[in-house]
């Protein structure tokens, strides 16, 4: 049998050379059945086994094998007990963020997770369970099950409080405001990121947190429409991920180019992709802003829906990009709707859909829309397909202040009447 270090060496030539399966054999040789020598140390036995682990790990995910990586983190569970409660805790998060580059893993990696959470509490491991339940509750909203992620937030929240564990719950409190905020619980979600910059002022905040934080800062205030402010937070945001060569630079570069956009400041997305730290991230997603930020521009409808559909990929798989650019197809068919019939008193529905490029139903729906939230006032004769546009209605002043005359007098009647009963 080969000593220890060689047979560490051996597995490590093996895998470089990509011959997984014999890398992978000496690997669990090292972790399960270690050999038996008196020279070695306990210390140099554990040093070999977690780095046994952690680059056996790394082979699965590299060759994206997500079940024998949950097999893995099974598997170990039966030699961590001899490692330091600060050693087991990195291993096991290093083997769950292990599923983050393989596709197609998130149910395993929730399953996985879940299982470490149940063995650190088995273990009494409670900075592991802490951290392996924070985890949980991002694959949770990943996943779209934000209820139950926020159960697992409110009793960490709780913990770290009492602890007074500045620096766990910045990550907390700012996975709380995103959770709020897919909720559409947008007080709630700004209230959350609130205490977490709070939280964040009062430590060294590292450069990828800092950049997390203005990046959910800058999401809300967009929700306000406060573009310019958005943008501001976007290019901190920006340059924190690009520093750390961090891979989500490309939607934070997403972002920025969509408050440029949604301003209509075309000449701004352009001067952004000329910048030097920008031109690297030249790709089919930023070719897709740019189509965008053309149509908009031109404020051509039929120049919007192709951009949609040739990048329907880039432009709606981020929530945030896609309901923002879902208002702005709205507002670019209103503007368009509208030019359409300024001129008309009465107009045929079929020639609006035939000139506008839309179906019937859609016309007729958007129009409907139109109407009730009184962008302007018509009726639609659907017998005869036809929409009858009004001029806006003058509002009578006199009207009003009747109104407001009958209010002030019946409260000046029921003080005489509470006046008249007290002196009773």
């Amino acid at each position: 049998m080969s000593q220890p270090s060689a047979l560490l060496e051996e597995a490590r030539d093996a895998a470089s050379l990509k011959n997984y399966s014999l890398a992978e054999s000496k690997y669990k040789e090292l972790i399960s059945n270690y050999p038996q020598d008196q020279s070695i140390s306990q210390t140099k036995k554990l040093q070999e086994q977690e780095t046994s682990i952690l680059e056996l790990g790394k082979i699965y995910q590299d060759s994206q094998d997500a079940e024998k990586l949950n097999g893995l983190i099974s598997d170990s569970r039966s030699v961590l007990g001899g490692f330091a409660k600060s050693k087991t805790a990195k291993i096991v998060k290093t083997l769950i963020e292990n599923f983050d580059s393989i596709p197609n893993s998130l149910d395993l990696q929730i399953e996985s997770t879940r299982e470490s959470i149940q063995w650190a509490i088995d273990s009494k491991l409670s900075f592991l369970r802490q951290s392996l339940q924070l985890k949980l509750s991002d694959l949770l909203y990943t996943k779209g099950l934000f209820q139950e992620a926020l159960k697992f937030i409110t009793d960490l929240l709780r913990e770290y409080k009492k602890l007074d564990d500045k620096s766990s719950l910045v990550e907390v409190q700012l996975l709380e405001s995103k959770i709020y905020h897919s909720l559409r619980n947008i007080p709630k979600s700004r209230a959350a990121l609130t205490s977490a910059r709070t939280s964040a002022n009062s430590i060294y905040c590292p450069t990828i947190l800092q950049a997390e934080l203005d990046c959910q800062s800058g999401i809300l205030n967009a929700e306000d429409k406060d573009y310019k402010t958005a943008f501001s937070y976007f290019i901190e945001s920006f340059e924190g991920f690009n520093s750390q060569d961090d891979s989500r630079a490309i939607l934070i570069l997403k972002y920025m180019l969509l408050t440029k956009i949604m301003l209509n400041l075309v000449d701004d997305v352009n001067n952004i992709l000329n910048n030097k730290n920008v031109i690297k991230y030249q790709s089919k997603d930023i070719d897709a802003m740019k189509s965008i930020a053309t149509a908009y521009s031109n404020r051509s409808l039929k120049e919007f829906e192709n951009a949609l559909l040739t990048y329907s990929t880039e432009l709606k798989s981020d929530p945030i990009i896609k309901n923002h650019f879902n208002a702005l197809y709205d507002n670019l068919l209103e503007q368009n709707l509208l030019k359409i019939i300024e001129s008309y008193s009465c107009v045929e529905l079929s020639h609006i859909s035939k000139t506008i490029g839309l179906n019937l139903q859609q016309v007729e729906g958007k129009l409907s829309q139109m109407i009730l939230d009184k962008v302007f006032y018509g009726v639609l004769d659907q017998g005869n397909g036809w929409l009858i546009i009004y001029d806006e209605p003058r509002k009578d002043a006199a009207y009003d202040a009747s109104i407001d005359l009958i209010k002030n007098l019946s409260n000046v009647v029921d003080l005489l009447y509470e006046k008249a009963s007290s002196l009773n």
